[in-house]
């Protein structure tokens, strides 16, 4: 992983490969298209591609996270929902996944990986529910939610290693280090692996642990196993995902909403009111 890490060896972000970033945004006129516009040419790091008034889409190439993309596009008063995400590396533009994170209490959020180029995988992601302070996050061998987070297994180890922090060469495979909840209880983060396939990660699950995962440097007899991390409390299984321009929808199939009232939907069901953040589910 690059960028400079946090205590507990975790990364928030990070200034790596750029990725394309596809968002829906809630355009009705040419004065919506400039607005957009307008903030988004002033954001270092952060290239606009493409933006369609009649698809209501912008296409985006950043390093920036995905949170802090919809977070510029809404300051402009429109609601916004990232639709795909894509690599610029031809032949890895599919090359995307998905975990719809949930837990104990609140815990909620989403977590994306793309394959942004043969040696790297962008891993970017927003959860919500949190107690603050660091939290191991790690790929799991089996996305099986049959008896809770137990049934997991352990950390993805294709390679028979013992368990380390992200930028060891000897670590799990699934060894992704910390993430930091701030005191709202979100932690945001944007970091690349050089281990981690997305398609070898399809299917398993991704956990958050309720402590701080010492990377393989503790004296505890896991620290060697799982970095003494605790108890699991949040996990999603990792599936497939839309890349660039492979998302149509403007409906969402499952309920018959809009987008723009699913987005505020997925904050009732947290039991919030209308989010000070955006909401990570869409």
């Amino acid at each position: 992983m690059d960028g400079a890490p946090e205590r507990g060896g975790g990364l928030r972000c990070t200034v790596g490969e750029p990725s394309r970033l596809e968002f829906a945004v809630e355009m009705t006129c040419q004065k919506c298209v400039e607005a957009v516009q307008k903030t988004l040419q002033k954001t270092p790091g952060l290239r606009i591609v493409d933006i369609k008034l009649d698809s209501q889409t912008v296409l985006v190439e950043t390093s920036l996270g995905t949170e802090e993309v919809q977070n510029l596009l809404e300051t402009t008063g429109r609601k916004a929902v990232l639709k795909g995400m894509g690599s610029n590396v031809p032949g890895l533009l599919g090359t995307a996944a998905v975990a719809m994170v949930s837990g104990r209490g609140l815990i909620q959020g989403v977590v994306r990986f793309l394959q942004v180029s043969p040696e790297k995988c962008l891993v970017d992601g927003t959860i919500d529910g949190l107690p603050p302070g660091l939290h191991g996050l790690h790929v799991h061998e089996f996305g099986d939610l049959s008896r809770t987070f137990d049934s997991c297994g352990d950390h993805f180890n294709p390679k028979g290693e013992c368990h380390g922090g992200p930028q060891d060469l000897h670590r799990h495979a699934g060894d992704l280090g910390n993430i930091l909840a701030t005191a709202d209880g979100r932690a945001s983060f944007r970091m690349e692996d050089h281990q981690l396939k997305v398609d070898d990660i399809i299917g398993r699950s991704l956990v958050v642990d309720e402590g701080e995962d010492d990377l393989g440097r503790g004296n505890h007899p896991l620290s060697k196993i799982s970095g003494n991390s605790g108890e699991r409390v949040a996990c999603g299984i990792i599936a497939r995902s839309s890349g660039l321009f492979q998302n149509p929808k403007k409906i969402c199939t499952c309920s018959g909403v809009t987008l723009w009232e699913e987005r505020e939907r997925s904050a009732t069901r947290l039991g919030q009111a209308v989010p000070e953040h955006p909401t990570p589910h869409l």
